[in-house]
């Protein structure tokens, strides 16, 4: 069956290099009905995103972002759907977020220079343009400086967990992620799980927070590991969520929008969940 749904797409207000006009327009080219845009630490690209979208009526545009969490040794990135974005409290600890990229950018790039690689601050931001700064401007800093052939090949040396150029920055500890997203009435989901080290732990730990979905159905997941993803998430009562990751970073082997999703199903239910949490949110009436 032609895969209808992708939950997990990025544009040019954080790391993606398609603005949100752009990216609409090459999801709906490829027969996509539901997609949501799920920006690292962002939501203003949504505004867009359903202007372009009212040209393709058979399109569903779910609100959506990603947020990057630590626990020792590792990252874990929580998706959060169908939240109130609106909401000014969350949207000040965004704001908070974006702040810390900012420095920790900073930062990176000033280490980049002692190792002998200096990139321009200016252009990093140019890069950037209005989004949320992150490492990948400055790979594709690197990039053009001739310094590497692909953005990824930076985050494997210099500007990965453990590169020579890493730097820290504020972040939320997963159950604090889902209780965030939570409180906006959203819908939290693990991202990309099959590279975690402990993985049953962490969703019973995350379950009890209020984690109601996992990436199974993840473009770069082979299907015994989708196989293996998918038994978990049953076993945890957890939504088998997913999509292609899509930056348009294009790099070999990228996989677009279209290749790899869940199931239309998956979608009704993510937003009956939405439904529920957002119906107990609200004040009850006395």
């Amino acid at each position: 069956m032609p895969v209808e749904v992708d939950l997990h797409l990025h544009t040019t207000q954080s790391d993606g290099r398609l603005t949100p006009t752009e990216l609409v327009r090459l999801v709906a080219q490829k027969g996509l009905r539901v997609v949501a845009i799920t920006d690292h630490d962002i939501t203003d690209g949504l505004a867009e995103a359903y202007q372009a979208a009212r040209a393709y009526p058979q399109l569903t545009i779910i609100p959506g972002v990603e947020l990057s969490t630590d626990i020792p040794g590792n990252e874990v990135h929580m998706l959060g759907y169908y939240l109130d974005y609106e909401d000014a409290g969350f949207q000040a600890t965004l704001q908070r977020f974006r702040e810390g990229r900012v420095d920790r950018a900073q930062e990176m790039v000033r280490k980049l220079a002692q190792l002998g690689m200096p990139v321009d601050w200016k252009r990093v931001k140019e890069i950037a343009g209005s989004g949320a700064i992150g490492r990948p401007h400055i790979a594709q800093a690197l990039v053009e400086k001739g310094y590497f052939q692909y953005p990824q090949q930076a985050f494997e040396r210099h500007l990965g967990r453990n590169g020579l150029a890493y730097a820290e920055r504020e972040k939320l500890t997963p159950p604090e992620a889902v209780r965030l997203i939570v409180g906006t009435g959203g819908v939290a989901v693990l991202a990309h799980p099959a590279m975690l080290d402990g993985l049953e732990r962490i969703l019973r730990e995350l379950w009890e927070a209020g984690l109601q979905g996992m990436e199974v159905h993840y473009a770069e997941y082979d299907e015994p590991t989708r196989a293996r993803l998918a038994e978990a998430a049953h076993r945890h009562g957890l939504l088998p969520c997913g999509g292609s990751d899509y930056h348009a970073f294009g790099t070999p082997g990228e996989h677009l929008p279209g290749e790899l999703g869940p199931p239309m199903e998956v979608a009704r239910r993510l937003k009956e969940l939405a439904d529920a949490n957002a119906r107990a949110r609200r004040p009850q009436r006395v």
